[in-house]
């Protein structure tokens, strides 16, 4: 079900003395391909969805922050002077954002506020990143007279995870919340910054998520693990090839050179990174054409470089892709940071009954519970909606 204004406006009322706000939203992403490439100066190739968070915000005259999560039934309230923050984690996404805010010269003062929102928790369509924006976005309206762009409100976002969350993440998630804009998908450098809109209306296929349900949690898991092994590939490069800074930068040449100076497992990270740095472009050229065939058989290589060679899959999202594969389906792959989640799905329109239904079957026949279908939908990026 559809999370709507007036969700989010009963408990801001029941909570905060029946008045109201104004109310912002931000849309969680779905990404075509183009993982773990942000954080190494890649190509990543995003879109916001429809679903997403939503938040009331009214000023209150002090210098304290009070929240209500919706979702997890949770108060909490800290000042904005506090440089230590509150410890719930939901909050810290709301503190880091203000603090972040703050540094960039906007006048925050304190506020009232509730959120929920209905992106799947832990399915790998960035709820985080949604809750970041919608905050960032909001205080830049409440507070700044919108004199911060949307790429520096993404950056913003991206901050409070190093910051206040340990998440050393890149930029695509955030990217794609803000900037997101109906039926398009977006092809961002995250090294330049510079993007392009590319129209998706695939004609004859649908967009499907199966969310495993296992839990995905970046928090406190391997991911910045892989980040430090590309980092470390990049340095041995770079030894030999000063130009390299990353490893956007690198190639398979460049890699062979140093496979005896780093670890196997570090290699194998490495070559993950540069063959899917080659597949995002090579799905970009494919859409152009509307090559669907070659869309589908990336997304397949880069599942198979995300479970063998990167190690964030899990064997219910290795089952999930082979179950897609089996029936025909023409791409599938893991979606998101990993360790849990969602495979994202290109089907073709006379397959999908059929593929969902086996699917659903297949997996509760094995691990005892049917996963989660979401059909995708690209909508708009972050904005105020009354």
């Amino acid at each position: 079900m559809k999370l709507t204004i007036d969700d989010v406006r009963s408990r801001f009322i029941e909570h905060f003395d029946g008045t109201t706000g104004s109310v912002y939203a931000s849309p969680g992403r779905i990404n075509l391909i183009g993982e773990h490439t942000d954080y190494n100066d890649g190509f990543v190739f995003p879109g916001a969805v429809q679903q997403g968070m939503i938040a009331e915000l009214k000023p209150n005259g002090t210098r304290n922050v009070r929240a209500y999560s919706i979702d997890l039934k949770d108060y909490v309230e800290f000042s904005l002077d506090d440089p230590k923050g509150p410890k719930a984690t939901w909050s810290r996404y709301i503190y880091g954002v203000c603090r972040e805010m703050m540094a960039l010269g906007v006048p925050v003062e304190g506020f009232n506020t509730a959120f929920a929102g209905d992106v799947p928790l832990g399915a790998g369509m960035s709820s985080s990143a949604a809750l970041e924006s919608t905050y960032a976005y909001a205080l830049n309206d409440m507070f700044g007279n919108r004199a911060i762009d949307l790429m520096t409100l993404a950056k913003v976002g991206q901050a409070t995870e190093h910051k206040y969350l340990g998440v050393n993440c890149g930029i695509m998630d955030q990217f794609a919340s803000v900037h997101g804009k109906a039926g398009n998908l977006m092809r961002l450098d995250c090294r330049s910054g510079e993007f392009e809109y590319f129209p998706f209306n695939p004609k004859g296929y649908k967009l499907v998520l199966i969310n495993s349900c296992v839990k995905h949690e970046l928090v406190g898991s391997p991911y910045n693990e892989r980040r430090l092994s590309c980092e470390r590939v990049a340095a041995a490069i770079n030894k030999i090839h000063p130009d390299v800074k990353s490893l956007r930068d690198a190639d398979w040449v460049m890699l062979n050179e140093v496979k005896d100076v780093v670890s196997e497992e570090d290699a194998k990270r490495a070559k993950y990174v540069i063959g899917e740095k080659e597949r995002v472009l090579t799905v970009c050229d494919a859409l152009v054409r509307g090559d669907y065939e070659t869309v589908g058989r990336m997304m397949y290589e880069t599942h198979h470089g995300l479970s063998q060679d990167y190690e964030v899959s899990c064997e219910e999202l290795d089952f999930l892709n082979d179950v897609a594969k089996e029936e025909g389906v023409t791409g599938s792959r893991i979606m998101g940071g990993g360790f849990g989640g969602c495979t994202i799905n290109l089907v073709s329109e006379e397959l999908y009954d059929h593929f969902i239904q086996v699917a659903k079957t297949k997996f509760k026949e094995k691990f005892g519970k049917e996963p989660v279908v979401i059909d995708v939908v690209i909508g708009d990026g972050s904005r105020k909606l009354c």
